[in-house]
């Protein structure tokens, strides 16, 4: 990996992508990964790294995001549906790009952290919860998901997954696709391994 050559450089480009706000958050995320991933036997570095790099285009223009998309030939429900969730895929194409990250593991950490997917991998889970439950995190139903995380990763992320989909439906905001799929998948091995 051709990544920047140490930590400060890589933190100094990254905080020159967002406001301060989301840079805390994103320490935040990044320290709840390496915890989760070193509770679960998750790779704590990439966890770390996966964090550190998860919000890198939140806080960029939504056509810049939007040109990045289309450019890659992103699906078309994701291209017309909430530009909430466009800075994961297209931050996943810029870390590659723009940083060098080669490591699949990392980049799909990053792509499908705010949407989940089907047999997301453990590197994925970490990552997509620690986004959820970092200490800066506030909102209702936070604490039960951080009580949760420490005890079962996969009944975590379905609540979490959970009050998203509860959130946007009372919103009247649409689903993404791969978010009801990650709920389910999650769900459905529930019911067929007997529990979480």
């Amino acid at each position: 990996m051709k990544l920047l050559t140490n930590r400060e450089e890589l933190l100094a480009r990254i905080r020159t992508q967002m406001h301060e706000k989301r840079f805390n958050h994103t320490l935040g995320v990044a320290q709840a990964a390496r915890n989760l991933a070193l509770r679960y036997g998750a790779d704590p570095d990439k966890a770390e790294l996966a964090g550190l790099l998860h919000d890198y285009c939140k806080c960029w223009p939504v056509e810049k995001m939007f040109e990045i998309l289309v450019r890659h030939d992103m699906p078309t429900e994701l291209l017309e549906g909430e530009k909430e969730l466009w800075h994961a895929f297209a931050g996943a194409i810029v870390i590659q790009t723009d940083l060098g990250v080669t490591d699949t593991d990392i980049l799909q950490a990053v792509r499908y952290h705010t949407t989940g997917r089907a047999r997301m991998s453990l590197l994925e889970k970490v990552v997509c919860v620690a986004d959820y439950i970092e200490p800066n995190r506030i909102f209702p139903g936070v604490d039960e998901i951080r009580a949760l995380s420490e005890k079962n990763l996969d009944q975590a992320l379905a609540l979490a997954l959970g009050g998203t989909i509860q959130f946007l439906i009372e919103k009247q905001k649409t689903v993404y696709p791969l978010t009801l799929i990650a709920y389910n998948d999650l769900v459905s091995r529930k019911g067929r391994e007997g529990g979480f």
